[in-house]
């Protein structure tokens, strides 16, 4: 499940591909037209085979054989037990992704496995918050885990991520700067200022680049537009008449806050 290259393929689908937006419209924050944006559509998906890196300096794209015990919040006769072969119907080269990962066999993957098993297109780790975000989102028993169907529907919503983020690296540069970025945003339906987006991409740059000359890796793209998302759905709950502007108390400001962040 590693990503770990530069050519994704095309997009197919959209992330809330809708005209107008939630933006500036003089001087305020949205259009009622609106278009907050919606997650991408799945497309028919076949995961490519694991690729292993050239050169012995890399990071290893299939994902390291020896990890410490993955210590399970949840009594031993409560974890699961890996079954000896795939599920019914199940695709052959993503369970032995979904095994190769789960290196303590439990039959479920914690955060942890599965963000030592992603990687970057510059080979870089993925971002541990996106990781616990996109289990949280395919997490169905609320358990901190996902078992191997959880981890078929994340793997086709990282796949499609990988088309999208391809779609708007218009360079190829498998990164995306401030302009590549508001090109994305529009497209999902979001109408930002030019600031806001340098200032975003700057908080999502891992590498720390100067102010206006930033760029995002794959998997803090993802992150990024997830989080524009989930604050615009949390704001559209106080913007009854979709007028792009809201009044708040304190207290409503914190619960705001904090539902973005559970």
């Amino acid at each position: 499940m590693a990503y770990n290259q530069q050519q994704y393929g095309g997009y197919q689908g959209g992330y809330g591909q809708q005209q107008g937006g939630y933006g500036q419209q003089q001087g305020g924050y949205g259009q009622q037209q609106g278009g907050y944006g919606q997650q991408p559509t799945y497309s028919q998906y076949r995961p490519p085979p694991p690729q292993t890196p050239q050169t012995p300096q890399r990071p290893q794209a299939s994902p390291p054989q020896q990890h410490g015990v993955y210590n399970s919040p949840y009594p031993p006769q409560q974890q699961y037990a890996r079954p000896s072969g795939p599920p019914p119907g199940a695709d052959p080269q993503l369970w032995s992704w979904f095994t190769a990962v789960d290196t303590d066999h439990s039959g479920q993957l914690s955060v942890d496995e599965l963000q030592r098993a992603l990687v970057n297109g510059d080979w870089s780790p993925f971002n541990i918050e996106t990781v616990r975000t996109m289990v949280n989102m395919f997490d169905k028993n609320n358990s901190g885990t996902i078992d191997f169907n959880e981890f078929a529907g994340l793997w086709k919503y990282i796949e499609d991520w990988k088309r999208c983020f391809q779609q708007f690296d218009a360079d190829n540069s498998g990164n995306i700067d401030h302009i590549e970025m508001g090109n994305a945003l529009k497209t999902f339906g979001y109408n930002l200022s030019d600031q806001f987006i340098r200032i975003l991409v700057q908080k999502f740059d891992k590498y720390g680049h100067s102010a206006g000359n930033g760029n995002i890796t794959f998997d803090n793209f993802v992150q990024a537009c997830v989080t524009v998302k989930t604050l615009t759905d949390s704001f559209r709950q106080f913007d009854t008449d979709n007028d792009g502007w809201i009044q708040i108390n304190y207290e409503q400001f914190l619960e705001l806050v904090i539902r973005q962040r559970s």
